[in-house]
């Protein structure tokens, strides 16, 4: 029988002290009002700057203005939900989207903000 030495790495464990709700209703504007009027004097900058700062390509929210339905602000509002573990549903992403558009970036920008933290990892080591 041989003498053998089995190593293990910790693993990574990510905190996280927001629930699975949005930080802030769809109409609490009055959180943030500089935003808000910035969404409403200027919407279009508005939307293509929360798109980058949130990963996607600038001009990508310009593309909403081709219809009634706004696809892209509906799939940004799933994508967010999905990457903050947010519940909800398509459903209600369809309506909140295409009759308070406006609102729903606000509402995204100001979780954004909210969740905007460093990933701290428990057991690594300073290289």
């Amino acid at each position: 029988m041989s003498n053998s030495m089995v190593v293990m790495q910790p693993k990574p464990v990510m905190i996280s002290n927001h629930s699975d709700q949005w930080g802030s209703e769809i109409c609490d504007c009055c959180d943030d009002m500089s935003e808000c009027c910035f969404a409403f004097w200027c919407f279009s900058c508005y939307a293509c700057i929360n798109a980058k700062k949130y990963g996607e390509c600038l001009c990508l929210p310009l593309l909403d203005f081709c219809g009634c339905v706004p696809p892209i602000t509906i799939s940004m509002r799933a994508s967010m939900r999905q990457r903050y573990g947010i519940k909800g549903d398509m459903c209600n992403d369809c309506l909140m989207a295409t009759f308070c558009r406006g609102c729903v970036w606000c509402q995204m920008s100001r979780e954004m903000k909210a969740r905007d933290l460093q990933i701290t990892l428990i057991g690594a080591r300073n290289l």
